[in-house]
């Protein structure tokens, strides 16, 4: 198979409007999403304190509106910008979404730089796989306050948990979150070693992915891959 290498560096405001630009709950009809093979974003195309351009966003449960917006973070480490969610909603059942236009994988590997920074309620940080809708998908994430990485199934809106370990989850730390599903396996892995595995068929079909965060957590995200598998 051919791999084709896209990232959002440099890439100027005529190649993103190529991007499908479908709203949240008509993510099969993205553009161009079977012509590529791995997707990477640096966020540094993006100007600081703007919305981030190759992402649609939305919201699975209760709370305000969702504010994604790009930062300057100087210990990024893939240069100065990266990705928050920085509305500070303290509702505990509300989860912001960032979906990844111009992708659509059923197999597939996602990984994501992330650094917990604050939150009182939650200081989490998520990868989501074969999203359907804002209420449909799956979901790792990684947890600083509660010190631990589970994997979850959204469906209907509704969170459930399948599995997940403890693990150390540093705040202020550069640290690195990965998902893989193939067929009904999903394989969850943080700074690159695989923690758990589980099997699910709940979604079965391709799916976009994205970026997810819960409640108050102000993380910082950077360096996005997502790579189709064969």
């Amino acid at each position: 198979m051919r791999l084709h290498r896209w990232s959002f560096r440099g890439v100027g405001l005529a190649v993103l409007a190529t991007l499908a630009l479908t709203p949240l709950g008509t993510f099969a009809q993205t553009t161009n999403s079977a012509d590529k093979d791995e997707v990477q974003v640096d966020f540094e195309n993006g100007s600081a304190g703007g919305p981030p351009p190759s992402f649609e966003t939305g919201l699975t449960g209760k709370g305000g509106p969702v504010r994604w917006e790009l930062l300057r973070d100087e210990s990024a480490p893939n240069g100065p910008t990266v990705l928050a969610e920085t509305s500070g909603d303290r509702t505990s059942d509300r989860f912001p979404l960032a979906i990844l236009k111009g992708f659509e994988a059923r197999d597939v590997e996602v990984r994501v730089r992330f650094k917990p920074v604050a939150g009182k309620v939650d200081q989490a940080a998520g990868l989501m796989v074969r999203v359907q809708d804002e209420d449909n998908y799956y979901v790792a994430r990684a947890n600083a306050l509660e010190g631990n990485v589970r994997l979850y199934k959204v469906v209907g809106g509704k969170r459930r948990q399948f599995a997940g370990v403890g693990a150390e989850v540093p705040r202020g730390t550069w640290q690195e979150l990965g998902l893989r599903v193939e067929g009904d396996r999903l394989t969850v892995s943080l700074d690159g070693k695989e923690l758990f595995g589980a099997t699910d068929r709940t979604f079965a079909k391709p799916g976009r992915v994205g970026l997810w965060t819960k409640a108050d957590s102000l993380t910082h995200f950077d360096d996005l891959v997502a790579r189709r598998l064969p």
